[in-house]
């Protein structure tokens, strides 16, 4: 009986160290996929629960692109692509138990923070690959691409010598006791600068008063296209209308030209207002220039057309007629009395009437001084046409050369100021229950 009891201890005792390995062996079999399904069934698509609440995301490092500006409506989009990585100790392993130090999930297996930007219009976020890295601590990295649009209201009053920034205010969310919390690092890269009229100059991080981070970026215009376009045509139609003034104005050519200037100049008009914003806290002064060049060339044109009124009768009100014929009728009527009157005088001469003779010289005479009076009072009316003309070429000039004097005092002096800032009063106002988690798509 003892020696069986004694038997059966040693059998213990020699199974024991066989079972320990073979139990040892079976759990260091499991590859790198059989680790990452395991982590799998758990299902872990809720955020990491800490005991504050509070989850904390590192932004490694941000790639910022300018996708477009759309200057009418002062809208930017962007292109942001984040990297970044937090710690989910519920996807951690013992590395006594499995010897990887790293794993590779499926995106929308485990839970994946969203990241607000709080001035966006649109954004969509999309998974930059669709696996994740896990470390053995329960670190995550990942990297995500943002497509945002925001609304950037920048100065354009010195339009198209512009320079502005606009913020993109990338944030965590707060939902009164819990959190997200993002830790941004400075590594801030700015690529594809150009784009259309817009140029990106910069992107840096910036923290307000308040440790709200944002993106600022910085832009300019080139302001060549703008100028060939816009601001080079309205100077030369204004250059034009000068000019016209040398045309003579009787017949009429003078009157046509310019109205041709106006209707050539609305068509700028209508680029200018599919452009540029019509309103706005800050409209651009070039709407102003192209109002004061409208006005000028309209009212160079109604100057003209009196000038042409007045160089035929002595008044210019269309309700007030002159009994006098124009000079060419009056002088028609006059030959036709002359033919008349030389009839006269022949019936006169060969008739031997002496004093009928004399009557008929002297309506010749007669004739001749209304004619010569007549040729005098239509040129004293051209001469006074053309000194009133010679006055309005003068005031005009003088009219655009205080224009181009205020027109570049006011450029230079900075008379308007926007606040890209505004957003932040109403993330005050966003309700605390919604919920910004992101699990995957």
């Amino acid at each position: 009986m003892v020696r069986q009891h004694r038997i059966s201890l040693l059998l213990l005792l020699c199974s024991s160290p066989l079972a320990f390995v073979a139990a040892y062996s079976s759990e260091t079999a499991c590859d790198r996929r059989c680790l990452a399904n395991s982590l799998i069934q758990k299902e872990l698509f809720s955020a990491p629960q800490s005991d504050n609440c509070t989850i904390i995301v590192n932004i490694t490092s941000i790639l910022y692109e300018t996708l477009s500006f759309d200057t009418k409506d002062m809208k930017m989009t962007s292109r942001i692509k984040v990297n970044m990585l937090w710690n989910d100790p519920d996807l951690g392993w013992m590395q006594e138990k499995y010897k990887y130090p790293t794993i590779v999930l499926p995106v929308d297996k485990i839970w994946i923070p969203r990241i607000v930007l709080d001035n966006s219009i649109e954004t969509t976020m999309e998974p930059y690959t669709n696996d994740v890295q896990v470390r053995r601590d329960g670190t995550v990295v990942h990297s995500v691409v943002l497509f945002t649009m925001v609304s950037c209201e920048i100065n354009l009053f010195n339009y198209p010598f512009v320079m502005g920034s606009c913020p993109v205010a990338i944030n965590g969310w707060s939902q009164k006791t819990c959190a997200l919390t993002l830790q941004i690092a400075d590594n801030v890269s700015l690529v594809g600068g150009s784009r259309g009229e817009w140029q990106t100059m910069d992107v840096i991080k910036t923290v307000d008063t308040s440790n709200r981070v944002y993106l600022q970026v910085a832009l300019s215009i080139n302001p060549f296209s703008a100028v060939v376009t816009l601001i080079l045509p309205s100077g030369l139609v204004l250059l034009a209308d000068l000019v016209s003034f040398a045309l003579p104005f009787e017949g009429g050519e003078r009157n046509s030209f310019k109205v041709t200037l106006v209707l050539s100049f609305t068509m700028f008009l209508l680029i200018l207002s599919d452009h540029l914003p019509s309103s706005g806290k800050c409209s651009p002064l070039l709407h102003y220039h192209f109002c004061f060049c409208l006005v000028c060339l309209v009212m160079s044109t109604l100057a003209s057309i009196v000038l042409t009124r007045l160089s035929i009768d002595n008044s210019f009100l269309l309700c007030r007629r002159s009994a006098k014929v124009h000079p060419s009728n009056s002088t028609k009527t006059q030959d036709d009395s002359l033919d008349q009157e030389k009839d006269t005088g022949v019936i006169a001469t060969q008739s031997g009437n002496l004093a009928s003779e004399m009557a008929s010289l002297q309506k010749i005479v007669n004739f001749l001084d209304n004619m010569d009076k007549g040729e005098k009072e239509a040129q004293s009316k051209v001469a006074f046409a053309y000194l009133l003309d010679k006055f309005c070429f003068g005031f005009f000039i003088f009219i655009y050369i205080i224009y181009a004097i205020i027109l570049i005092s006011i450029t230079r002096t900075d008379i308007c100021k926007v606040n890209n800032l505004d957003f932040w009063d109403e993330s005050h106002h966003k309700d605390d229950n919604f919920d910004y988690s992101y699990t995957g798509p």
